[in-house]
């Protein structure tokens, strides 16, 4: 068997429109909206460092400037800072990517869908196994000490493994046609597991549905997706899609599923962005204990 590859880049598609969260996102990219006190994808870039991530690669279009600007030093800014002594401030924007963290941007010249997006960063990526982080989907870190994410979870079972691993997540049987489902030929699945998956179900019926764990938008893969995908035919609405160059992997490769722990947010609707501000602000120790007490007044309002 061959040496195992360390995962050390992640994909994040940057360039979609945003129209579930319009007017919000007429002219502020939605990745940049705030959760609490972070845009969210600064959320989802600390995720992959936390990892071991130390190549960003956002897929991007124009217009979308602003996310890349958010991760560039602000030299006037910085300066103002420093001359009046707000050093925590300070460093709050010094520090959102470590020196030894890279971040690439390169532009998905047509929105031909997510296989599109990801098949853009070929060049960058080269031959070595890569990771896929869907910005909209924010997954709420653990609180336990010294307990990993979800994502190191599954970067670490690639290097131990070399599979493929797919992150998913249990949902109520009435939003299942909802998502992408996985097939783990009926086995039980605990969280923080993982099982070999033999198939992926876009959005079935409830009653077709192999299990009820839905594809999150966490990916560890294989370098062979990248040429799975350049020879993919495009699908629905003329768009390249991954799930089925991973469709045509399971012919070939080993992947699993593992069930995340945390609970995620779909910060690319209007409710679930503002579950994760709650949820997220409950976390943030500046914020809990007045946002527990603004939360119980407004319960008791009828």
């Amino acid at each position: 068997m061959s040496e195992i590859q360390p995962v050390k880049k992640a994909i994040i598609p940057v360039a979609g429109l945003g129209t579930r969260m319009l007017p919000a996102t007429k002219a502020i990219p939605k990745e940049l909206l705030p959760v609490t006190d972070k845009p969210v994808i600064q959320h989802v870039v600390e995720e992959a460092i936390a990892a071991g991530i130390n190549e960003i690669i956002l897929v991007t279009r124009s217009g979308k400037e602003a996310i890349e600007n958010h991760f560039d030093a602000h030299f006037e800014l910085e300066t103002q800072l420093e001359r009046k002594g707000k050093d925590t401030v300070l460093t709050s924007i010094r520090d959102i990517i470590p020196p030894h963290v890279q971040v690439i941007s390169l532009r998905q010249p047509e929105a031909l869908g997510l296989g599109h997006a990801i098949l853009c960063a070929r060049r960058v990526v080269g031959d070595n196994p890569f990771a896929v982080m869907l910005p909209d989907v924010l997954v709420m870190p653990s609180s336990a000490p010294g307990q990993l994410n979800d994502f190191s979870n599954m970067v670490n079972r690639w290097d131990s493994s070399g599979h493929g691993q797919i992150m998913v997540e249990a949902v109520p049987n009435d939003q299942i046609h909802q998502y992408g489902i996985a097939d783990i030929d009926g086995a039980e699945l605990g969280v923080g597991k993982a099982s070999p998956l033999s198939a992926m179900v876009e959005k079935p019926k409830f009653e077709d549905a192999p299990s009820n764990l839905a594809v999150v938008g966490r990916y560890v893969l294989p370098n062979q997706v990248m040429q799975l995908l350049k020879n993919t035919k495009p699908g629905a609405g003329g768009e390249i899609q991954l799930t089925d160059a991973l469709d045509e992997l399971l012919k070939h490769e080993s992947m699993d599923a593992y069930r995340m722990s945390s609970i995620t947010h779909d910060c690319g609707n209007k409710l679930g962005y503002l579950k994760a501000n709650i949820a997220m602000g409950l976390e943030h120790p500046e914020l809990r204990e007045r946002l527990k007490s603004y939360i119980k007044t407004m319960a008791q309002i009828d």
